[in-house]
């Protein structure tokens, strides 16, 4: 099964930033590795936490379309909130 995430850049950073994605149903996330430089992203949540319990999740190729350009990465990182079935943020390495 492949996975295939839409995202858009972030520019604004920051502790209230993220924290207004996570009111909005979005999730912060970050991309880094590779010869590029690190690019911050945003996420749907709900599609992103549907997936991720699904096992092949973690071990996966996920495509991540960025600005209309596919990137391949796996989960390098993700932390949850403490008490809440939600994400609160992703760091994915490129392959």
């Amino acid at each position: 099964m492949a996975f295939k995430f839409n995202a858009e850049v972030r520019t604004s950073q920051g502790k209230g930033a993220s924290r207004r994605l996570r009111h909005n149903g979005q999730i912060p996330a970050i991309v880094y590795g590779g010869n590029e430089a690190p690019v911050s992203i945003i996420l749907n949540h709900d599609e992103l936490n549907n997936a991720q319990q699904k096992d092949n999740f973690y071990t996966d190729v996920i495509t991540l379309v960025i600005e209309g350009k596919e990137v391949a990465v796996k989960v390098q990182a993700m932390q949850r909130h403490l008490f809440k079935l939600k994400l609160a943020h992703i760091d994915f390495k490129r392959v």
